[in-house]
């Protein structure tokens, strides 16, 4: 039987690594099914985190696709969270204390806000993100936290991720909003405006280029957040 470690797929920077992009794919609920790079959650990631190799490498980005153990959350255990502080200490060991963002889609988004309190995360970006009511949002205090979510998806809910934003307003540095109109979860119908605005938030919280200014409008209004 294969060994269940977590594992992550590196598109290096060019040149020195001066930032980590950390890409956190989706998954269930509950399952301790080894994960595997062909579930279509970890597929969905795979052109984001090239996309953002694209555009950042020459900056010094370098992008981390992690791969998980097992497929599922699994309450407690909250076993794709474990994995994610594995890849972050990692990091620290091949780079030193560069400056993370999270990028996580749906379970993925879950486990970036939960592992947002790591001392090397500056920012955490949920993509049409699992936030049921409850989830706590003291990991994220002094953070930058985007949510993105589309206005059709039925799988995880836009209403509840917003409360979470709302909720972390009083303690996280900045937090933004963005309803992508016209797409469900799987991101796939306008995946050109999902992967824009992962590159773009990215960038610009890093300090690798300007902050457009509709995605800065997002980030500035707080939970009430901009339609795309």
């Amino acid at each position: 039987m294969r060994q269940a470690t977590p594992d992550v797929v590196v598109h290096p920077a060019r040149g020195e690594t001066k930032a980590v992009a950390l890409v956190l794919p989706g998954g269930q609920a509950d399952s301790f099914d080894l994960a595997d790079a062909r579930q279509l959650a970890a597929v969905r990631m795979a052109p984001i985190a090239r996309a953002l190799a694209r555009r950042g490498r020459n900056d010094g980005l370098a992008v981390w696709l992690v791969r998980y153990r097992y497929r599922g959350w699994n309450g407690e255990q909250m076993s794709p969270v474990e994995d994610t502080r594995w890849a972050l200490a990692e990091v620290r060991r091949r780079h030193g204390d560069v400056p993370v963002v999270l990028v996580g889609h749906s379970m993925g988004g879950r486990t970036a806000m939960r592992a947002a309190d790591d001392a090397s995360v500056r920012a955490a970006l949920g993509l049409a993100p699992w936030l049921p009511d409850g989830e706590p949002v003291e990991p994220v205090r002094d953070r930058v936290v985007l949510i993105a979510h589309g206005n059709l998806d039925t799988v995880t809910s836009p209403r509840t991720a917003r409360r979470f934003a709302r909720q972390a307003e009083s303690i996280a540095a900045r937090v933004g909003f963005v309803t992508v109109c016209g797409d469900m979860h799987a991101m796939l119908f306008r995946w050109r405006a999902w992967h824009r605005l992962t590159v773009q938030f990215v960038l610009g919280v890093l300090g690798f280029a300007p902050m457009p200014g509709r995605l800065q409008q997002a980030i500035d209004r707080g939970a009430d957040g901009i339609y795309v």
